[in-house]
């Protein structure tokens, strides 16, 4: 292989490329292999756990888990939805910010050169460690969390957002001004579409870090969401409710996934 694939396959690009366009399942003998995989998994901790008679306060089987999330759904849905408003409105806020703020720093250098430091800082800072801080001072409330959920997505949208606004073939640019076109419809036009991949990949990770800083900052305290479930039911030691949160929360990371595995198929497709 060439130095130059090797080059193409290890850029972000290539990364991104491989985000919607890895390897298919091509026929049924595949996904009853999957499907094989998960009952041995499953089935050998139900097994063992029974079998070495592990208390389930310390761990429950996965019978007891699944049994748990259908017995108790009806407690555990509210603080669902307070989860999910909490992630659309922080998430919705801070990924806009920061593709305005890519936006603006790849046009105007000077803009990136002030801000720049700010933003290392914001990624370079665990959001959770300000979580009680917000609290003090904005109460128990939607508000704080929608705050450290803002701020842990905006850098990593901002980030690889500029990245991909960077990455343009300078040789249409060229062209398209020679034909007269503005710095808007350049931007738009070119700059937008080739970026895609990168602006994908900034979305996901900002979903990601998201959900990370929501559980985290309902786990310190305000009584209701997912996180706080989390703590109420670790510290009256009903381990299989605890766990039946946690598969939740993996559904919602797997869902974040497979919807922009799905966006990058549609909007970035050629990358790949």
């Amino acid at each position: 292989m060439s130095d130059s694939t090797n080059s193409n396959n290890d850029s972000p690009a290539g990364m991104t490329g491989g985000l919607g366009s890895g390897p298919k399942i091509q026929n049924m003998s595949e996904v009853l292999a999957i499907i094989a995989v998960a009952v041995v998994i499953i089935g050998g901790a139900e097994f063992l756990l029974r079998f070495f008679e592990v208390k389930e306060f310390v761990m429950p089987t996965p019978s007891a888990i699944v049994t748990a999330l259908f017995v108790h759904f009806d407690e555990i849905v509210p603080h669902l939805g307070y989860t999910l408003v909490e992630l659309s409105v922080g998430y919705t806020i801070g990924a806009s910010i920061g593709m305005l703020l890519a936006a603006v720093i790849t046009q105007f250098p000077f803009v990136e050169k002030i801000i720049t430091p700010y933003i290392l800082l914001l990624v370079t800072t665990p959001m959770l460690a300000l979580v009680p801080l917000l609290i003090l001072n904005f109460g128990f409330g939607y508000a704080p969390r929608i705050i450290a959920v803002a701020l842990a997505a905006g850098p990593m949208v901002m980030i690889n957002s500029a990245t991909g606004f960077r990455r343009v073939d300078h040789g249409k640019i060229a062209l398209a001004k020679s034909y007269g076109a503005s710095t808007f419809q350049i931007f738009t036009k070119i700059r937008v579409p080739m970026a895609m991949p990168m602006i994908i990949v900034g979305l996901m990770m900002g979903a990601i870090f998201s959900v990370i800083t929501a559980i985290g900052a309902e786990m310190s305290g305000g009584g209701f969401g997912l996180g706080s479930k989390l703590t109420s039911f670790s510290s009256t030691l009903r381990t299989a409710e605890f766990f039946a949160v946690i598969l939740i929360l993996a559904i919602m990371g797997i869902g974040i996934y497979v919807f922009f595995s799905w966006l990058a198929k549609k909007l970035a497709g050629w990358e790949s």
